[in-house]
């Protein structure tokens, strides 16, 4: 099993665990030039988003591919979760492991109010 098998497959173990708790989740995706966070409803529809391709948050950063800009989106999507009426979610790193740009983005959500 190959590196990208492995995270998708630990990725749908979660889902599946946060499926099951019917709470909005909040999903996280990287590559190495961006950084991707949704909040999904319970019933799987997009309710907020934030990326480092958003128009807004490129005017301020000048690379997506680092913690700076992580922590922008965390503190951007929680912003926007509070804006829809969210403020409890389930994390769900898509298989990544807990660290980095996935623990900054968390951490930076946490911080500006989102709560899981």
């Amino acid at each position: 099993m190959d590196k990208k098998n492995s995270r998708l497959r630990r990725a749908r173990k979660t889902r599946a665990k946060i499926d099951r708790l019917r709470v909005p989740r909040l999903s996280v995706h990287r590559t190495p030039r961006h950084i991707y966070a949704q909040i999904f409803s319970a019933d799987s529809t997009v309710v907020a988003s934030a990326s480092t391709v958003d128009r807004n948050i490129r005017k301020e950063i000048e690379y997506g591919g680092n913690v700076v800009a992580a922590k922008l989106v965390g503190k951007i999507i929680a912003e926007r979760a509070k804006d829809v009426g969210i403020s409890r979610v389930a994390f769900d790193r898509s298989g990544f492991k807990y660290h980095g740009r996935i623990r900054a983005l968390a951490d930076a959500a946490r911080e500006n109010g989102l709560e899981f």
